[in-house]
């Protein structure tokens, strides 16, 4: 798939597809959701030991009383109502076997396996069900819901994930389904997905606008140098050299955008000295453009948080008496 087959899924996804047998479901409706914390195969001793089978009639009670053993844990968990079963992945021994997949097929319900002990505690508060440590504790109360659950085949790859949707709780949990050629696309989609969440998150803490483009950075430049010259000494100093840091921004903007950053900064400076405080870099023009009427626009928290973690940095250094070189 490419980028532009990402989707928003409101409800849960799982990147793996279900684990199933012949026969076994893939689609359920009105789904009734157990995650079980207990192993569907034999059991083990705590110590390794070696048992010796002398004849057949030995291995087919210990095969027969596996498969009672196994039979019995499948139908508990049919008992309970639950059509659809997360099983924590174990390190100790195995979590399932064929023969519990047979009999959980057998049954209707279907299965999605190897979910990892760190999302544990997120699926249960989006599904609403309740971690099953042994299975006689396994009942109707401990079961989450959801409207359908189902595997779907991802178009162009092959690859099959879970879906979750119609959940208990809607709104508090969605999933962004990333689609890409290759792992690098997926990357850098990924981080800019993150990127623009933590913008969301900014604009959420502080409910304030301001403009983009390095129009904000070129205003408050501008104020600092007029500051600069109605004082003196030394705090003069320090109001221009902040100033001067200020103007690296608009800077680097047009320097990356490929344009001549002395002459934009120069005439980005300019429009603001006129007045236009909203005056900022229209990359896609190569020229200086009101922002707000682009709607060019970034949370202002997030300006504020860069200028007071390099103000900071600045004061840490500056902290510094000496350097010790040790060779």
């Amino acid at each position: 798939g490419t980028v532009d087959d990402t989707e928003l899924v409101r409800g849960l996804v799982f990147d793996k597809g279900s684990t199933k047998t012949a026969g076994g479901p893939s689609q359920i409706e009105n789904a009734k959701i157990a995650l079980i914390q207990f192993c569907l195969s034999a059991p083990k001793t705590d110590m390794d030991n070696n048992v010796v089978v002398s004849d057949y009639a030995a291995m087919d009670r210990i095969l027969r009383d596996e498969r009672k053993y196994i039979l019995n844990l499948c139908k508990k968990i049919k008992k309970s109502g639950a059509n659809v079963v997360l099983i924590q992945k174990s390190i100790l021994r195995d979590a399932y076997n064929e023969l519990s997949l047979h009999f959980l097929a057998k049954m209707g319900i279907l299965v999605v396996t190897d979910v990892e002990r760190t999302d544990v505690e997120f699926v249960c508060r989006t599904l609403g069900c309740t971690p099953v440590p042994h299975v006689d504790s396994l009942s109707p109360e401990k079961l989450g819901t959801a409207e359908h659950v189902g595997d779907v085949v991802l178009p162009g790859s092959g690859h099959k994930v879970v879906k979750f949707v119609g959940v208990s709780n809607p709104g508090h949990t969605s999933t962004v389904l990333l689609r890409g050629s290759n792992d690098l696309v997926l990357a850098e989609a990924n981080r800019s997905v993150h990127d623009a969440q933590c913008v969301v998150r900014s604009l959420v803490k502080q409910r304030y606008l301001i403009a983009g483009g390095g129009a904000a950075e070129t205003e408050a430049s501008l104020r600092l140098r007029e500051l600069a010259l109605e004082t003196t000494g030394l705090d003069s100093h320090c109001f221009k050299a902040y100033a001067d840091a200020l103007e690296v921004i608009p800077y680097t903007l047009a320097e990356n955008a490929g344009l001549k950053p002395i002459d934009i900064v120069t005439e980005l400076r300019k429009a603001h000295a006129e007045g236009m405080v909203g005056a900022g870099i229209d990359v896609k023009k190569g020229r200086i453009s009101d922002m707000y009427d682009m709607n060019v626009i970034q949370p202002l928290l997030v300006t504020t948080s860069a200028i007071k973690l390099a103000t900071e940095t600045v004061c840490m250094i500056l902290k510094v008496d000496d350097l010790v070189v040790v060779m």
